[in-house]
């Protein structure tokens, strides 16, 4: 272990990730979500594809962990599976077009896909009538396939639950126990699949312990009154993560 550890802290950039880490708790624990798409533009540009995917999962597998009960008690949890029922049958796909990726190209992806959603999002679309099975299962399945190709599950989730008139903490929750959810199943791929960098965990796992942090201070912040202000902050998550993310800075 202190050689997986001393490996890990030699990464360069380390105090970015840190710093963006601690900010992504603090919006994952506000608005449930978010998380990814802040940590994974850095990652990206500091970490190689594979390693960045691992350095996320790791990061989260602890951080939630403290507003899961509540999240469990406010949400669907039906809904939820139906959501990652659609992305066990993607996240392969995913993984496979994960391993054939240019680091370049990968980061170019996670920042579009992120803009992508900055659009639609911010555009106003709003679904009419109720979610169904079937919408449920596709989001699902969408947020799978970039779970294992850009390490970012969310964007057709959050674009689908934003879109609907749900109550804002039911959103928040199911936000939140869906992407557990895929930490977990993603961890286990990773593992079973012999692409685990175990000093990368080591690394993720500790950071994770800041993380947690933030996002119990996060989940106090949250307000289900205030909508607008969790709309907003939501917007304001995504196009910060897009633009930091973006390979151009690399230089």
């Amino acid at each position: 272990m202190p050689d997986l550890l001393a490996s890990a802290l030699a990464i360069d950039g380390l105090i970015w990730l840190l710093l963006t880490v601690f900010i992504a708790g603090l919006v994952r624990g506000f608005a449930g979500f978010g998380s990814a798409m802040v940590i994974m533009p850095m990652a990206s540009s500091i970490l190689p594809p594979v390693e960045a995917v691992i350095f996320l999962v790791a990061v989260e597998l602890i951080g939630p962990v403290p507003n899961a009960r509540a999240a469990w008690r406010e949400g669907t949890p039906r809904d939820v599976g139906l959501l990652i029922l659609g992305a066990l049958l993607a996240l392969p796909l995913g993984l496979w077009a994960l391993t054939t990726m240019d680091a370049t190209l990968f980061g170019w992806v996670v920042s579009a896909s992120v803009i992508t959603l900055l659009i639609l999002t911010v555009s106003g679309w709003r679904l009419k009538g109720a979610l169904t099975q079937r919408l449920t299962i596709m989001a699902g399945a969408l947020g799978g396939f970039m779970t294992g190709f850009a390490g970012i599950p969310g964007p057709p989730v959050i674009m689908l639950y934003m879109a609907s008139s749900l109550p804002i903490a039911v959103i928040r929750a199911n936000f939140l126990l869906y992407l557990v959810a895929i930490d977990v199943i993603l961890f286990a791929m990773l593992w079973m699949l012999g692409m685990m960098n175990w000093s990368v965990v080591a690394l993720g796992l500790l950071i994770g312990i800041p993380n947690m942090i933030a996002n119990m201070i996060g989940g106090r912040l949250f307000d289900p009154s205030s909508e607008r202000i969790f709309r907003n902050v939501a917007y304001l998550v995504i196009a910060v993560s897009a633009i930091v993310g973006l390979p151009l800075w690399k230089g």
